[in-house]
């Protein structure tokens, strides 16, 4: 989205779009009554600092409850109130006016999200489908390329069962192989990563199918590396994103995979329901699409849009993921990419100083993870920490087999990292 279309559209949202929707809408509490361009021009002022009380300023974009830290973010993210607030009036305005006439703006803030997302990514805007969450990204390529008896799919035992069970249900019918590779829990370079990829690829494989970060280990792969691997050999990658969109830096041209795939409601912060599915420009024509509706033949004109081909959509959804892509390029995709992992590695090396044998699923090498940290206490079974971190001390994680993930995003601070060492070495005792 270019900057004079995001000033147009923020003023649309500003000025209530249509005349059926510009009744107030009650604020959520603690907040004040700001319009989508007054928050990103404060944060945008702001973003030229970057020091904790910029973090603290990101922060009160996010309707927090008072004393919560959330560290959820492989599962579910909070979304912004420029988001939020822009689902909101763009759903009244719907509501207040449903003829064909007054939907015919979404078209255009469609497109403009489309774009939004593309330079967030480092993709054209062609190659780029709004589709609802990962798992419809990746069921849309394992059920669209073309495969039979006598070829085989590679996969990462780590992979989501959106990209690992579903591989297996496909194969059930047309005959083709699935194959697992298993990486060291330990792994010490990338290149070891890589090499156990490289050592199971065939002459037989079609398809290298593998999580940009695991959301079991938070293991990352060399994405580009393995891209360049499958390249060499002919072979399709596709890269299940769900843990870097929103997070990383991305750019996929320069990773080189063939598919992507990513959700807006975790890292991204966007709107619920709603994904990217990048297709690789040359990939597109012999992608098979899952669903073939009305305006099929102008989706086919228009490169990856023919995989969004999904029926009646929430357009205030589809919209708000372009003010979502807005929110992360004000603040900087560099910046928050340095800022997870600065929170991640903060919150790994605390919990090794205040608890005695500590231990990580989550490899201590920051290059070789990103913002996920998964973690145990001896003796401490996983479920009681998960359940007394939220009822005594107010942090938001997710319960593994190992311990516990927590997943700090930029609207955590450095007080709740250390809040969440003190909770955790409090209930081990230490």
């Amino acid at each position: 989205m270019t900057y004079h279309d995001r000033r147009r559209f923020l003023g649309l949202l500003a000025g209530g779009i249509a005349t059926g929707a510009t009744m107030p809408l009650p604020l959520p509490h603690g907040t004040t009554a700001l319009s989508p361009r007054a928050r990103f021009d404060r944060l945008s002022r702001a973003a030229q600092d970057d020091d904790e009380a910029f973090w603290q300023l990101v922060k009160r974009e996010f309707p927090a409850r008072p004393g919560l830290a959330m560290m959820n973010a492989a599962n579910l993210c909070p979304s912004p109130f420029v988001v939020i607030d822009t689902v909101t009036q763009l759903t009244r305005d719907i509501d207040a006016d449903v003829s064909f006439q007054n939907r015919s703006k979404f078209g255009a803030l469609r497109n403009q999200a489309r774009q939004g997302l593309a330079t967030h990514l480092g993709a054209d805007p062609s190659e780029i489908a709004i589709t609802r969450n990962t798992s419809e990204g990746n069921n849309t390529v394992v059920n669209g390329v073309t495969l039979g008896r006598g070829d085989e799919v590679l996969l990462w035992d780590q992979n989501h069962p959106t990209n690992n069970v579903s591989w297996d249900v496909r194969a059930e019918r047309m005959g083709f192989a699935v194959k697992r590779v298993t990486t060291s829990a330990e792994p010490k370079s990338a290149s070891e990563l890589a090499e156990v990829f490289a050592d199971a690829l065939t002459p037989r494989t079609k398809v290298l199918s593998f999580s940009h970060v695991s959301n079991v280990s938070g293991i990352r792969l060399p994405a580009q590396q393995l891209c360049r691997l499958a390249r060499e050999r002919g072979i399709m990658t596709l890269v299940d994103g769900a843990q870097t969109f929103g997070v990383l830096r991305v750019n996929l041209h320069e990773m080189g995979c063939d598919f992507y795939t990513g959700s807006a409601h975790k890292w991204f912060v966007g709107p619920k329901e709603a994904g990217v599915l990048f297709v690789k420009e040359d990939r597109i024509a012999d992608l098979w699409a899952n669903d073939v509706g009305v305006g099929w033949q102008g989706a086919i004109r228009n490169g990856a849009q023919k995989f969004e081909n999904l029926g009646q959509r929430d357009d205030a959804c589809l919209a708000a993921t372009g003010t979502a892509a807005e929110f992360h390029a004000t603040i900087g995709v560099d910046r928050i990419d340095k800022r997870v992992k600065m929170l991640a590695t903060t919150l790994i090396e605390q919990l090794q100083d205040r608890i005695p044998g500590v231990t990580f699923t989550t490899p201590l090498d920051p290059n070789l993870r990103a913002g996920v940290v998964i973690f145990g206490i001896p003796g401490v079974d996983p479920g009681d920490l998960y359940n007394r971190l939220y009822t005594e001390f107010h942090i938001a994680g997710a319960r593994r087999a190992t311990g516990v993930r927590l997943c700090p995003h930029l609207y955590n601070t450095m007080d709740e990292i250390d809040r969440a060492v003190s909770g955790a070495a409090a209930i081990g005792g230490a």
